[in-house]
């Protein structure tokens, strides 16, 4: 039951969300999930700051999921979405903030697990 939320400071075409959305459901098994379950919301031509100055290419990422993985999970998470929105978007991973959130109730079709 993963959730990836992407904001980005880039515009992005039909085809690039649809390029990302694919990416990101190959990316999560990192986590030991699969795209099976995976929502993924993409929020593109929003206005962040990172130190102080507006990002002309950056992104923050949050990504939700039933249960938690290790921490070099999420490290080697952290790498795959750098490097996609690098080469989807040309963010480059200095600009990238990703948070994990790890969540013990999540309902679905009417129940929690």
């Amino acid at each position: 039951m993963p959730f990836i939320d992407l904001r980005t400071t880039v515009p992005t075409a039909p085809q690039q969300r649809e390029a990302l959305k694919t990416a990101f459901g190959q990316a999560i098994t990192a986590l030991h999930k699969t795209e099976t379950y995976l929502m993924v919301s993409i929020q593109d031509n929003s206005e962040l700051w990172l130190g102080g100055q507006k990002l002309d290419k950056g992104a923050f990422v949050a990504v939700s999921l039933y249960g938690s993985a290790s921490a070099s999970d999420y490290n080697r998470m952290t790498a795959l979405v750098c490097r996609i929105l690098s080469e989807q978007l040309d963010i480059p991973p200095k600009a990238v903030y990703v948070t994990y959130h790890p969540v013990s109730d999540w309902g679905w079709n009417g129940r929690n697990f």
